[in-house]
């Protein structure tokens, strides 16, 4: 596939997404979300892709939205029909295959908020990490009011949202945002072999694992039990392949 903000590679059982307009650190603009609903659609259906991994080219992961395409839209009704119409964000959430954000340089924003809709997030140790929208008057518009919460608690994720500050990857690491940070050489290297061993597991033991954690932060606990032992279940005697 031929992207103009994106490059696609698929090696083995992982996809590779690389967020390629690095000229403006991976500014999240239409085109990226056309682009990235048109690729994520096609990891989705397609069966041999066991992880997805997102990453950035050049010094950054993503800097957040362009904003100079911020009032650009022909009317907000129509922009609103587009965005439910190319829902990027679920679709990522969604997928079959376990999913992995690879962060460096500047993680702001809608890129914070793509990395949190992934299942694993790695870290360089120079990331630089914060939710500046408040500056701007705004709120998170990609689902960062929901998604950061419940990966780093209801009071930091407050705090994190209403300051917009920025913080480093040590402190990501402490609130629960990533769970590993490594040395910027090793970034490549480890997030290869995240990505392997992750794509070794089988399909339905990872989607099943997934759905289970998920039900966690959706239901009450005597549901979420039932959840998993309907999710146990269905895999006894499956076979080791599942």
């Amino acid at each position: 596939m031929a992207f103009q903000t994106l490059l696609f590679e698929k090696l083995d059982a992982v996809a590779w997404v690389t967020l390629n307009r690095p000229e403006v650190l991976n500014a999240y603009n239409v085109r990226m979300r056309d682009e990235l609903y048109e690729v994520l659609t096609a990891v989705r259906d397609d069966d041999e892709v066991r992880a997805l991994v997102l990453r950035g080219a050049g010094r950054a992961f993503c800097a957040g939205a362009d904003l100079t395409e911020f009032g650009s839209a022909p009317s907000p009704t129509a922009a609103r029909a587009i965005r439910f119409a190319r829902d990027v964000w679920q679709l990522l959430a969604e997928l079959p295959a376990p999913t992995v954000a690879s962060l460096h340089g500047y993680c702001f924003g809608s890129g914070l908020e793509m990395s949190l809709f992934c299942d694993l997030r790695i870290a360089a140790e120079s990331t630089v990490f914060a939710m500046p929208e408040v500056r701007l008057g705004l709120i998170p518009a990609a689902g960062g009011t929901q998604t950061l919460p419940r990966a780093c608690g209801v009071g930091r994720a407050t705090e994190l949202l209403l300051t917009g500050r920025r913080f480093g990857a040590d402190e990501a690491l402490r609130y629960g945002i990533v769970p590993w940070v490594v040395s910027d050489e090793r970034l490549a290297a480890e997030t290869e072999a995240l990505a392997r061993d992750v794509a070794s597991i089988g399909p339905g033991v990872a989607a099943a694992v997934r759905e289970a954690v998920r039900a966690a932060t959706d239901l009450p606990l005597r549901e979420g039990l039932r959840a998993e032992a309907r999710l146990a279940a269905s895999l006894r005697g499956a076979g080791k392949d599942t």
